[in-house]
């Protein structure tokens, strides 16, 4: 069983239907008792990250969700929740995330040229940087869809593939059991949907 993480933010619903469409075993939950019970855990997140963050912390969930990553259960954050899993963000301030992943979050801002709009909205190629089984069925230059404003930097160790938007955006990141995407697979049709079928079945 899949647990999606409820703490009042992200896009459930169409998460929630494109795990069904792939024939996977999904709830949205917001108890600690069913994320423990679960096979893996899906942290979803849109909008600012602090006020997400506090939401999180103010569940208690993030205790849950980083007890059961450390135990080796596999976890993927997906957009905000994909940046949740790093170490700090500095959206509006500065915020401690989750703190799974080395890297900190950060604004497109003054990063990317001026002529470019943000947010960054649209679909862009993959391009790949290591191996990792969420992207079995995924080939290079593969187009996925993206709606955010800032983006994870400092996590080498971590990175899986980039986005081209000016520079180099992470768009997926992968340290053993812990995985993201910055972009939202659940919109990102049978791309999407492969990457997400590959997180229900793990490593083969």
């Amino acid at each position: 069983m899949i647990a999606i993480v409820d703490y009042g933010v992200g896009n459930l619903f169409s998460l929630c239907s494109s795990l069904k469409m792939i024939g996977a075993d999904a709830v949205v939950t917001g108890d600690a008792d069913v994320i423990r019970a679960a096979d893996k855990i899906i942290l979803p997140g849109v909008g600012a990250f602090g006020d997400a963050a506090d939401k999180l912390r103010a569940t208690g969930l993030d205790r849950v969700i980083i007890e059961q990553a450390q135990k080796g259960k596999d976890l993927m954050g997906i957009c905000l929740g994909m940046q949740m899993l790093f170490e700090k963000s500095f959206e509006y301030g500065e915020h401690a995330g989750l703190g799974l992943l080395r890297g900190e979050i950060v604004g497109m801002e003054g990063k990317i040229p001026a002529d470019l709009k943000i947010p960054h909205i649209g679909w862009n190629a993959l391009h790949f940087h290591k191996k990792s089984h969420l992207l079995r069925d995924v080939r290079e230059g593969d187009c996925v869809y993206f709606v955010h404003s800032f983006f994870a930097q400092g996590c080498e160790e971590s990175l899986v593939a980039t986005a081209e938007y000016g520079r180099e955006i992470t768009a997926m990141v992968q340290k053993d059991n812990v995985m993201g995407c910055q972009f939202h697979p659940e919109k990102s049709g049978a791309v999407g949907l492969s990457i997400l079928k590959a997180f229900c079945e793990g490593k083969k």
